[in-house]
């Protein structure tokens, strides 16, 4: 199973505005197996998926779940079309996030985020 974490560019807390995170933690993990480094991506600004067009590779594609503390709804319903499910979490350190999602346990709420709102007005003339 692979999982992507948006981080801080300091790759050490879970981001938010998944859409504009331009620092990934890849994950390729299996179960009963131990957590191994992750992959570190940083995306260029055409690679964004605000801004990235779907015309060729992108370093997220095949991605089983994309972790981050906030996301619009067009940037969640791209993502169902790469077949990745969106989990928004409140946790801030990115292996925790991973640890609980392997368990099966329940994430914590996310965090306040205004710009949020912001992407849920642009989702409604989003092209996804």
């Amino acid at each position: 199973m692979k999982i992507a974490v948006a981080t801080h560019a300091d790759w050490g807390q879970v981001s938010g505005h998944a859409g504009k995170a331009h620092h990934w933690l890849l994950f390729d993990c299996q179960p009963g197996v131990e957590i191994v480094a992750p992959l570190r991506v940083v995306l260029s600004d055409a690679q964004l998926p605000h801004n990235f067009k779907d015309d060729g590779p992108h370093p997220l594609h095949g991605v089983d779940f994309v972790v981050a503390a906030s996301a619009g709804d067009g940037y969640i319903r791209h993502m169902q079309k790469w077949g990745a499910q969106v989990l928004l979490t409140g946790e801030a350190e990115p292996l925790a996030a991973l640890r609980k999602i392997l368990a099966g346990e329940a994430l914590p709420d996310t965090r306040i985020d205004v710009t949020t709102a912001l992407c849920r007005l642009r989702d409604l003339f989003s092209r996804h």
